[in-house]
């Protein structure tokens, strides 16, 4: 249920940025758009999100067209990594096998540049 509120709180979090967070703006502009979900492995927790300079939308599921999928091993580890995300947490995920990246690692960079100013 954590998970759950997390993401939601995510979406909001990324709505609000677009309106009052002139970097995440043009940022978001150089970029054009970009979709990406989170997930649990059994996809029982999952969530999408659609950004672009005209607005962000957010819903649960993955849908097949994203283009990057941030998939964990399960709720603890995706609250673990999403509290902190940075660079290190992620390769150290990846390398343990807990987390999966579907998707180019050039668009995870991407959305960490977003993110940092959330």
């Amino acid at each position: 249920m954590k998970l759950k509120l997390m993401l939601w709180v995510l979406g909001w979090l990324l709505k609000r940025a677009l309106r009052r967070k002139a970097r995440f703006r043009e940022l978001l502009n150089e970029m054009g758009h970009l979709d990406w979900g989170v997930a649990t492995e059994d996809l029982s927790i999952a969530r999408h999100y659609r950004m672009s300079p005209r607005g962000i939308e957010h819903g649960r599921g993955l849908p097949v067209d994203l283009d990057l999928e941030l998939r964990f091993e399960d709720a603890a580890t995706a609250l673990e990594v999403l509290r902190k995300p940075s660079q290190q947490v992620f390769l150290d995920g990846m390398m343990e096998g807990c987390v999966r990246l579907v998707g180019d690692a050039n668009d995870l960079q991407r959305l960490q540049k977003l993110l940092r100013h959330l």
